[in-house]
């Protein structure tokens, strides 16, 4: 079917232009973490409200009012878990993946690669991009929590604190 009737079209074009107003608000009340680079429980959140933006824009059987409550709370517990991610470890652990160093001093770690589906021509690819085009010049390839890669060259490696506490347990050795 192509046409249905205006009062559709009228419901759609009001209900989604006040879901989308609300929306920006909420985005910009739960801060930019919600925009940022995303991790696995950021992008279920983000996700999860546009469907639900979805279903308010094209079921009638489903309110503004209800759609709001849905957006506010996923904004909420959006808001909760970051607040309790940042001051509460165990639970940090749940919701966020830790760095994995993939190369170090030239080796690569073939069962990190592995854990992460990831193959070699994948860990270069991430040397590449980064405008390294030598291995022997990069110290370390971390695959991040949200899923990019950083390129650690030798000359901008320092003592490496950057990659102790939270790449390895405490008194573990970056070399596996």
């Amino acid at each position: 079917m192509w046409f249905e009737s205006w009062s559709i079209l009228l419901r759609i074009l009001l209900v989604g232009s006040a879901t989308y107003l609300t929306l920006i608000a909420l985005l910009r009340l739960t801060g930019k973490r919600t925009l940022s680079q995303l991790n696995a429980f950021d992008f279920i959140v983000t996700v999860s409200m546009g469907s639900v933006l979805a279903t308010v824009l094209t079921s009638a059987d489903t309110t503004w009012a209800q759609g709001i409550t849905a957006l506010g709370l996923l904004a909420a517990l959006q808001f909760v878990a970051a607040f309790l991610a940042s001051r509460w470890s165990p639970f940090r652990s749940v919701v966020t993946s830790r760095p994995a160093i993939l190369l170090f001093d030239g080796d690569v770690r073939p069962d990190e690669l592995a854990r992460h589906r990831l193959t070699e021509s994948e860990l270069y690819q991430a040397v590449r991009m980064s405008g390294t085009g030598d291995l022997s010049q990069v110290k370390a390839v971390v695959l991040e929590t949200n899923g990019t890669f950083s390129v650690i060259t030798r000359d901008k490696y320092g003592e490496g604190s950057a990659l102790q506490d939270s790449l390895l347990g405490e008194g573990d050795s970056p070399h596996g």
